[in-house]
């Protein structure tokens, strides 16, 4: 496996860690549907969190949040809108994005909650 997939997949199991221990519930990873994938979807309260993890191993070229572009979000929203209809679910959708960079001691995760919305 490339090591960019290796560092993406490790940061979404962080990604995974950090909600649940923030009082998410993770309802499923890497969904697909068409040709998007959501990340983690999860939920808190009654909130369902479309959550799209972008990890770097470094910040040079640009913050991890930089790199979901507007056809990235159209896809996800396409996604979570077909999720919630095939589940029967009455919640609000919020997209959030967890921005993971490798450090000199790890890794640094940022949480953005409502990173976007839909129109």
């Amino acid at each position: 496996m490339a090591e960019h997939n290796e560092l993406g997949k490790l940061g979404e199991a962080l990604a995974v860690e950090f909600l649940q221990k923030n009082g998410y519930e993770i309802r499923v990873t890497n969904w697909v549907f068409q040709k998007a994938e959501i990340d983690i979807i999860a939920k808190k309260n009654n909130f369902l969190a479309a959550i799209e993890v972008k990890t770097r191993s470094s910040v040079a070229f640009g913050l991890p949040q930089d790199f979901v572009k507007p056809k990235k979000i159209q896809l996800l929203v396409k996604a979570v809108n077909e999720y919630v209809i095939s589940n029967d679910l009455d919640v609000e959708v919020r997209f959030d994005i967890i921005a993971i960079s490798k450090t000199e001691k790890g890794f640094s995760i940022e949480h953005l909650e409502n990173a976007f919305f839909h129109f």
